[in-house]
């Protein structure tokens, strides 16, 4: 068993749980929430000694934040930046029970 480190943690935010991420899991793909300085290599060691998997390909993206009406106040989402992370055959992430 491989040791993990700490700034894996770091790196990967969280699981995106949406029906785009949901359909894309089909097509062994899984969706993170990433740090906004992470880099694809850095992703992909995270994702494949967290998860003890193997990773084919790491495809980011960063999403603009929306501005948002809440309680006649107005607001802006923050961007966030995500991780599509495709996993090589044989291998699957189950993101629903945690780590």
């Amino acid at each position: 068993m491989s040791t993990t480190d700490p700034r894996h943690y770091d790196i990967l935010i969280a699981p995106v749980i949406t029906e785009k991420a949901t359909a894309a899991s089909e097509h062994n793909k899984v969706v993170f929430k990433v740090a906004r300085t992470a880099t694809k290599p850095q992703i992909k060691d995270a994702v494949e000694k967290l998860f003890d998997v193997k990773v084919k390909s790491v495809n980011t993206l960063i999403r603009k934040g929306k501005m948002k009406v809440f309680k006649n106040m107005l607001g802006e989402q923050q961007s966030t930046k995500r991780a599509i992370v495709t996993l090589e055959e044989g291998h699957r992430i189950d993101v629903t029970t945690g780590l």
